[in-house]
């Protein structure tokens, strides 16, 4: 049958799902769509295709994936063996050298609490002070410098941009997208705004602006400073891992030896480690800040 409307020719389209129990005069041939039009031609899909297609795709992803992990394996074990031994020698030894000889550790530890404290109301990174941080007093001593010293750097920027509020406000104008995660950390109860200000201290957004902009959202102090320092404890811990790591692989340069078979194989492990969780965290977040948009507030 063909249908007309508005002068174009419409051809009919018939349909029909033929199983094990369909009939049809022959044998049956499984299941299969059957699309006839209007002179009873038709052709035959067979969902097995489908699903075959399917397989093979999920099947490439993983390789892909197997093959993008192993080159980056490879390249790390070569900047191991290889880059970085050069680069210790020239660079990382006669810096540490140098601190070694200069400042005492009580004193080390001075300067380095005040450039984490000070550099991001000055608008400069303080993540190499955290490497030296791990370099110089591991995990235990070094977490607490640095977390004490991070609550001074995120509370410096929170009080003086209150300085400036219609300024950051107007800037955050332009930028509706972002503005819009970030003005929903200022809404809500006090969990809502500590969970927020959480998630985007562990998201890919600049940790330097968001100390300041974070006033402007009308987020309370106390959730903000709470949350910030919760969501800075993954970056802590990296930092201070990769100080580690850059001191074990100095000590190994300067005593002109090399690493061992399994000394190579738990740093590249943990190297990998340490990156995967970042990865998975900050995406995470993302996604969360993402939900938290469309969830209703509690007052």
């Amino acid at each position: 049958m063909t249908f007309y409307e508005d002068d174009s020719v419409v051809p009919e389209l018939i349909m029909r799902m033929e199983g094990d129990k369909i009939d049809d005069g022959d044998n049956s041939e499984g299941d299969y769509v059957n699309l006839r039009d209007e002179n009873g031609a038709g052709e035959r899909c067979n969902l097995c295709g489908f699903y075959w297609g399917f397989g093979w795709s999920v099947f490439w992803y993983w390789v892909k994936m197997a093959l993008m992990f192993t080159f980056f394996g490879l390249l790390a074990a070569a900047c191991v063996m290889w880059v970085g031994p050069f680069f210790m020698d020239k660079e990382i030894i006669p810096i540490i050298n140098w601190e070694t000889r200069t400042f005492s550790t009580p004193v080390l530890a001075v300067i380095l609490f005040a450039s984490v404290a000070l550099f991001p109301a000055l608008l400069l990174p303080s993540s190499p002070s955290m490497w030296v941080a791990g370099m110089t007093f591991g995990y235990g001593f070094g977490f607490l410098l640095i977390i004490t010293a991070a609550a001074v750097g995120v509370s410096l920027p929170y009080l003086i941009g209150s300085l400036f509020l219609r300024k950051i406000q107007g800037w955050l104008d332009n930028y509706p997208k972002r503005a819009a995660i970030l003005r929903a950390a200022g809404e809500g109860n006090w969990f809502h705004q500590f969970r927020a200000v959480t998630l985007i201290r562990i998201s890919p957004f600049p940790y330097i602006l968001y100390n300041y902009c974070a006033v402007a959202t009308h987020v309370k102090y106390g959730p903000y400073l709470l949350g910030s320092m919760v969501g800075m404890v993954p970056e802590i811990f990296v930092s201070i891992y990769t100080g580690i790591l850059i001191r074990t692989l100095a000590d190994a340069s300067s005593d002109r030896r090399t690493l061992s078979a399994p000394q190579i194989v738990f740093t590249l492990f943990g190297f990998c480690a340490a990156v995967v969780a970042t990865v998975i965290i900050t995406v995470y977040a993302k996604r969360q800040l993402n939900v938290m948009q469309d969830e209703p507030l509690l007052a």
